[in-house]
């Protein structure tokens, strides 16, 4: 896990005032210092040239400190080193001229990580790869709490799937109340998210939704537990016959000795079992075998 700084800075809101009224008065001091200089240049007053040219750099710095907040996008001040806020709103600002900005998008985005080659909970290699929808929320911490928030999520991310892949083996096996990565599609994507959502919290960065796009045996193994699978399939199709044809031949033996269609002696009832099983059981069709006397 990342530690927590310290000193974290949580977000506030910024003061801007209307960009639209600042920009009137901007452009009155311009006017102003021109006239100013006009009129001090035509009547060799060098006071009246110094007040146009101290109204002019007004101007300047009264028209620096205009700026635009476009939409799902926060402006973050520091004014000489300090954290002044977070503008949010969309719109036309005026705030402090000496306050560097910097402009934070506070859009839906997608991470989708590399194909990882890692070991499950069983230690077998394999393939995984996830996608993690997130978003700024907290601008002051995705600014100041780490280098690069957006890098900061690429990484933990990878960290996390890793982390992940560890905890659940890739399919059950011989384990079936086990979780696995592949039985358990919805539970894994939450684990993930939750354990995301814990690591990314330090960068003001919240996880809408974290899941698998990517989860397959490494190239090594594939075919060594392709045929398990196989084999598990297979034992388990037979143990699900076996088990419906001894109900089948139990009805059988149930039905007759209710209906006293025929009394049969303990080997004759052992061998109608064998014959029926043998039916019921084989992959084959039965052959009928038709007994004549000579």
């Amino acid at each position: 896990m990342a530690p927590t700084p310290a000193t974290s800075i949580r977000e506030t809101a910024g003061l801007g005032l209307s960009g639209a009224a600042m920009l009137v008065l901007a452009l009155g001091l311009y006017a102003g210092a021109i006239a100013l200089a006009i009129a001090g240049a035509g009547f060799a007053q060098p006071l009246v040239l110094v007040l146009g040219i101290l109204v002019f750099v007004a101007a300047i710095l009264v028209s620096r400190g205009l700026f635009l907040v476009q939409p799902n996008e926060a402006v973050v001040l520091v004014v000489f080193g300090k954290y002044r806020g977070t503008v949010r709103e969309a719109g036309w600002y005026w705030t402090n001229p000496f306050a560097v900005r910097r402009a934070v998008s506070l859009k839906v985005r997608n991470f989708t990580s590399p194909q990882l080659k890692v070991n499950d909970a069983d230690g077998n290699p394999i393939e995984i790869a996830c996608v993690v929808v997130w978003r700024v929320v907290d601008t002051a911490r995705a600014v100041f709490d780490v280098e690069d928030y957006a890098q900061f999520v690429q990484v933990q991310s990878e960290t996390a799937i890793r982390h992940l892949a560890a905890k659940y083996p890739y399919d059950v096996g011989s384990h079936p109340d086990a979780r696995s990565l592949r039985g358990n599609a919805d539970e894994v994507a939450q684990d993930l998210r939750e354990e995301l959502q814990t690591r990314l919290e330090l960068s003001g960065v919240e996880v809408t939704e974290a899941r698998l796009t990517h989860l397959a045996y490494s190239t090594e193994i594939a075919g060594a537990m392709l045929q398990r699978q196989q084999a598990a399939a297979i034992l388990a199709a037979r143990a699900r016959i076996v088990e419906g044809a001894v109900s089948m031949v139990e009805g059988v033996l149930k039905s007759l000795d209710e209906r006293d269609i025929v009394r049969m002696d303990e080997t004759r009832k052992a061998e109608m079992v064998k014959n029926l099983l043998v039916v019921l059981v084989s992959e084959r069709g039965a052959q009928p075998v038709v007994a004549a006397s000579g």
